[in-house]
């Protein structure tokens, strides 16, 4: 095995935007750059067709390829000339790939702590890659950090089933489920039951705290355009958890139609713009002064 696996979707799959054209073209090459080689490597953590210790060794490939050792990992190419070109350190790629090696080998989450633990690896990396592309400072990363995390969560529970019932991994954190008397065993229905639902929703209600948080981060960056990008992602993240809240995963596919994520995109974006107004100009203001 060469260490990479045939991809499973592109960024145009996902739901939020990854590199779109609300960012500056010149930053857009290094976003899909990193957002290739995680998928890559996140596909190797999660093909049922590899062993365990399979995955692990194709991840250590992807980490060594990345770090300049070898040369046979065509996705990790591009990310390293982006990382030499713009002096960026490879660790937060390498958090990824830890949380991919968690994948390989861990199925189940005692509490919501460890989930968080999980998510500062999975996903709160990615916007810090995105902010350093940019420039910006790390006061920036705990806004960064809950939004992030809030999408890692929002997709864990769209796809609790589909985990379950292919991966045998369940994200749904084992206490939630016994607080409200659920089982793991009922995420492989068609339907949730009563308690688990109840546990869904919950969960979903915790995450929703997240993307609040998140929705700070729009108006602490410096660069325009990806302020607006982080506001129309802050919009998909805050949506998404309300459908959440009023939907059955199990039973529904929980995600936003074409014309609802467009609406999304112009709100969010329409709204970043306003947000940015009202606070930079009292700074402006007193600048003139």
């Amino acid at each position: 095995m060469n260490g990479e696996v045939a991809p499973t979707k592109t960024h145009r799959d996902e739901n939020f935007p990854v590199a779109s054209r609300l960012i500056a073209a010149r930053h857009r090459p290094a976003v899909l750059a990193f957002y290739y080689f995680v998928r890559g490597a996140d596909d190797i953590a999660d093909s049922p067709d590899l062993r365990p210790q399979e995955r692990l060794d194709g991840l250590d490939r992807f980490e060594a390829a990345l770090l300049g050792k070898r040369d046979d990992v065509s996705a990790a190419r591009p990310l390293r000339a982006v990382l030499a070109e713009r002096h960026l350190t490879p660790r937060h790629a390498q958090d990824l790939l830890d949380a991919f090696r968690m994948d390989a080998v861990k199925q189940r989450y005692a509490n919501f702590d460890e989930l968080m633990h999980y998510c500062s690896l999975s996903a709160a990396p990615v916007g810090r890659f995105v902010l350093d592309v940019h420039g910006e400072s790390q006061i920036t990363w705990a806004a960064n950090d809950a939004l992030c995390s809030a999408l890692q969560i929002i997709n864990h529970i769209q796809d609790c089933g589909a985990d379950y019932r292919n991966l045998d991994r369940v994200y749904i954190p084992l206490d939630l489920l016994a607080r409200h008397e659920a089982e793991v065993a009922e995420l492989g229905a068609s339907r949730a039951s009563t308690s688990l639902l109840a546990a869904l929703h919950d969960l979903a209600a915790r995450t929703e705290l997240l993307a609040r948080k998140g929705a700070e981060l729009p108006r602490q960056l410096r660069d325009l355009r990806l302020g607006l990008e982080t506001a129309v992602i802050a919009r998909l993240a805050r949506k998404l958890v309300a459908m959440l809240l009023r939907h059955d995963p199990l039973h529904e596919r929980v995600h936003l139609t074409k014309p609802g994520f467009l609406a999304c995109m112009l709100f969010g974006a329409g709204t970043g713009l306003i947000e940015r107004g009202r606070y930079t100009r009292p700074a402006q203001a007193t600048r003139d002064a």
